[in-house]
């Protein structure tokens, strides 16, 4: 009996990206932005500012801001939940 695995283009895609979400626990948008994530199966990095000083710290490094939500994507910084730049740094056609 043969078994035949069928792995699609988008699943190739996902698999790539490294993604860092910088966020808090009472951000309404950060909890938006990470369910988005989960629903469109990409998995990221959740780092929760109010419990980690340095990763604070290195929010600020990167993006120059202290507002939350903040997501690294490859290196590509965006703050807050831009959907549309997300999308297309991920490479998601909706």
């Amino acid at each position: 009996m043969d078994i035949w695995i069928f792995i699609s283009h988008w699943d190739l895609e996902i698999s790539h990206f490294m993604i860092k979400v910088y966020s808090t626990q009472t951000c309404p948008y950060c909890t938006t932005l990470k369910e988005w994530l989960k629903e469109k199966n990409f998995e990221f990095e959740d780092i929760d500012v109010n419990r980690d000083e340095e990763a604070l710290n290195e929010m600020l490094k990167k993006s120059g801001q202290l507002g939350v939500p903040m997501i690294d994507i490859d290196g590509q910084i965006i703050v807050g939940f831009d959907k549309e730049r997300i999308s297309k740094l991920l490479h998601i056609g909706e």
